[in-house]
């Protein structure tokens, strides 16, 4: 006892983790995360060439390998997704594919204003990685 006649408790001390601060940080982060998303580019701007050829029906998606105006190469395994290659990983990437796979589809689409030996160097890497056949892309022309 103490001179004031007092008992002095001993608080228990808690073994709880308080979680409200996370639950904070999360919801910044999920709106963070949704305001960002949509101005994230996932794309390249290609302007393809237009023909009047038909269309191709494929099961599988195809490889794409694009070439912009700067003579830049992108690489697609899956629809929408482009990624920017160098043309020693670009061949590395797609001839380890067609080892798999000797029947995957295998497409090239050159800007329309891009330099025609980048899209002739795009088609010659694809068949040093071991392509059998390169088919070349377009838009449909308007009008007709």
């Amino acid at each position: 006892m103490t001179a004031t006649g007092r008992r002095i408790r001993k608080r228990k001390l808690k073994a709880e983790i308080n979680v409200v601060p996370y639950i904070d940080v999360m919801l910044v982060l999920l709106i963070i995360f949704m305001v960002t998303a949509p101005l994230m580019n996932l794309g390249v701007d290609i302007d393809l060439p237009q023909s009047n050829a038909k269309s191709i029906e494929e099961k599988k998606d195809p490889i794409v390998v694009s070439v912009d105006t700067a003579g830049n190469y992108f690489l697609a395994v899956k629809a929408g997704s482009n990624e920017a290659i160098a043309s020693a990983d670009l061949e590395a990437k797609v001839g380890a594919i067609v080892r798999q796979n000797p029947k995957q589809a295998v497409f090239v689409a050159g800007d329309g204003s891009a330099n025609y030996q980048k899209v002739m160097d795009a088609m010659v890497l694809l068949q040093r990685a071991g392509v059998e056949k390169v088919g070349l892309m377009s838009q449909p022309k308007n009008g007709n």
